[in-house]
């Protein structure tokens, strides 16, 4: 099992020694570095020394959460990014899914969701909690809704709005996994969705799945 590396960058030391401690307890992961800032983030990654998964602070000194997560997504684009922040300022949780971080958490959520998030971002989906997902579907801009998708889209959307992964997608739809990666890739363009999570939001908000 392969071991998912974690940098925990934040300000405050009581609260990463907190965070580190809780990773510990948990089976396969590790905490590659820890730092301060987002220049103390820049100084001690690299391309032979980087983490799976950065826990990221947003209100920092010397360089903020918004500029770090900015640097990452830049330089690093296979490193994915959880926020661990106390705030729930709906203009500061849109603009960080919509830049790409991959979680967002409150400092208070309970250990378990810390975990849950953890997991899903290993495994390469998102994990946004209710509060985050509600705020970002607001945001959405109504005239998505007069796109128009063919009947295969819409098979496609639905489906990636399950635990499918994209392989069995493919399966279902009797189409090569690069067929359907073309449908993903197409529908980003079209809806100007950037992550698989604003495909689940966009049926939700058309009603083309039901909760």
């Amino acid at each position: 099992m392969e071991i998912i590396q974690i940098a925990l960058v934040d300000d405050h030391r009581l609260f990463r020694s907190g965070i580190a401690s809780l990773i510990s307890n948990l089976n396969g992961y590790n905490v590659l570095f820890e730092a301060g800032n987002g220049e103390e983030l820049i100084q001690k990654i690299s391309p032979k020394f980087k983490p799976n998964i950065v826990l990221l602070d947003m209100n920092m000194p010397v360089m903020d959460g918004v500029s770090s997560a900015g640097w990452l997504i830049k330089n690093y684009p296979d490193v994915a990014i959880i926020v661990l922040s106390v705030s729930n300022d709906p203009d500061m949780v849109v603009k960080m899914i919509k830049m790409g971080v991959k979680g967002y958490l409150l400092k208070d959520s309970e250990p378990h969701e810390f975990e849950q998030a953890l997991l899903s971002v290993a495994n390469g989906e998102p994990y946004y909690p209710e509060f985050a997902t509600r705020l970002l579907l607001n945001s959405f801009n109504p005239a998505f809704g007069q796109l128009r998708l063919n009947g295969r889209e819409i098979e496609f959307l639905r489906l990636a709005a399950t635990e499918l992964t994209y392989k069995e997608i493919a399966e279902q739809m009797c189409l090569s996994t690069r067929t359907v990666d073309g449908y993903r890739d197409t529908l980003f363009e079209k809806l100007n969705i950037k992550s698989r999570i604003g495909l689940v939001l966009y049926a939700i908000k058309h009603k083309l799945i039901e909760l």
